[in-house]
């Protein structure tokens, strides 16, 4: 029943892409209300159906990367949703809507069996450590997703290529906005993921920190975007300077995402995919 829902949630996030780029090419803005609410659908079926999994396994599923695809790109939609309510800009809606279809595909390709947990997962730790990581994964996801556009923005500002799609393209103080939202939010989460990462270690393996791979790149990947977050709130970083930062910052998280757990191991084997 959860895939089933999965799939149609899937199918809410491509129609919801569809409809975006029409109303991009066309500039047809009576599209934007379905587009929109085609994609709170998908966001909604896309939240029971990780309830029923919840139901299923009796664990938050967030410990294998099907599960942990999902619950990312769920959380990817819902705070793109809490964003849509300050800035009404279509064209994030579109990269959103297509990169949260991208990614649903992407997580059916594995293996959707639920497993007993390893013993050092039962924890009543799981749910608040993965919360607080994932959401803070997913805003950054979305910062880098803003940062892009606002340098492809920049790039057409400065070199007068302006072309019809780039009209729609929200002004650049409107995307340093946004930039500055997703670090103001992003930051306490990934530092909350952290801490709690730091204490169920410590209750599971003894020792707060380890010196794993994963504990490391968090700690490299938390030290860039806090230079960040200094750095506009201390000496007033703005535009281009913040959306390369972002784009560092986000890479390293993918690393520590991805990366790690694919590439190099560690005490975190357990989530070797």
């Amino acid at each position: 029943m959860s895939i089933f829902l999965l799939i149609t949630s899937l199918c809410f996030y491509l129609v919801s892409t569809l409809l975006y780029l029409t109303l991009l090419v066309s500039g047809k803005k009576g599209l934007g209300i379905p587009a929109h609410l085609s994609l709170i659908a998908g966001f909604f079926l896309q939240f029971i159906s990780l309830v029923l999994r919840y139901v299923e396994a009796g664990y938050t599923p967030t410990t294998n990367l099907h599960e942990a695809l999902l619950f990312l790109s769920f959380c990817i939609a819902g705070f793109y949703l809490y964003l849509r309510r300050i800035y009404r800009i279509e064209i994030i809606g579109c990269i959103i809507a297509a990169i949260l279809a991208v990614i649903l595909i992407w997580a059916v390709m594995f293996p959707v069996a639920i497993k007993p947990l390893p013993p050092v997962l039962r924890s009543y730790w799981l749910p608040i450590h993965a919360i607080f990581s994932f959401v803070g994964n997913a805003i950054f996801f979305i910062s880098f997703c803003v940062s892009i556009l606002y340098l492809a923005a920049e790039r057409s500002i400065k070199r007068k290529t302006l072309f019809s799609l780039s009209l729609r393209i929200p002004s650049l103080e409107t995307l340093d906005s946004i930039n500055y939202t997703c670090i103001s939010y992003g930051f306490p989460f990934l530092t909350m993921g952290i801490i709690t990462g730091s204490i169920w270690a410590g209750l599971a393996w003894g020792s707060h920190w380890n010196w794993d791979p994963k504990e490391t790149w968090s700690l490299i990947t938390w030290i860039l975007y806090a230079i960040l977050f200094h750095n506009r709130l201390a000496i007033g970083w703005r535009g281009r300077k913040t959306a390369y930062m972002m784009i560092v910052g986000f890479f390293s998280l993918l690393f520590t995402f991805l990366g790690v757990n694919l590439l190099i191991g560690g005490l975190h084997s357990y989530a070797n995919w």
